[in-house]
């Protein structure tokens, strides 16, 4: 399954179910249904996403230095290879254009 966010400001932004719903969960929307982020909820859209990344960059540099405090070295599952960071940055670039232009990020399923 397919999450695609649509804005008249932007390209289009497809993720992956598992990515689309993380991103959505963030946010605080329904990722089981069609939904909106309307101009004045874009602020506050971006700063949870922000938040969201820097609380996983701080629990993974946690984790590293627990780890080298064992004298362990960690090695990072398949599904977590991409950071939030990444792929969280192409929305974060939608939803600040369409700050600018004062228009809503729409999405499906």
């Amino acid at each position: 399954m397919l999450y695609r966010f649509k804005s008249k400001a932007t390209a289009d932004v497809v993720m992956l179910e598992p990515n689309g719903r993380r991103v959505l969960e963030i946010l605080g929307k329904d990722p089981d249904a069609p939904g909106i982020v309307l101009p004045e909820q874009i602020p506050a859209a971006i700063e949870a996403l922000r938040r969201a990344v820097a609380l996983e960059e701080a629990e993974e540099a946690r984790r590293r230095e627990e780890a080298r405090a064992c004298g362990e070295e960690m090695l990072e599952p398949v599904e977590e290879r991409v950071p939030l960071r990444t792929r969280v940055a192409p929305f974060i670039d939608m939803l600040q254009h369409c700050q600018r232009e004062g228009c809503e990020v729409v999405w499906g399923v």
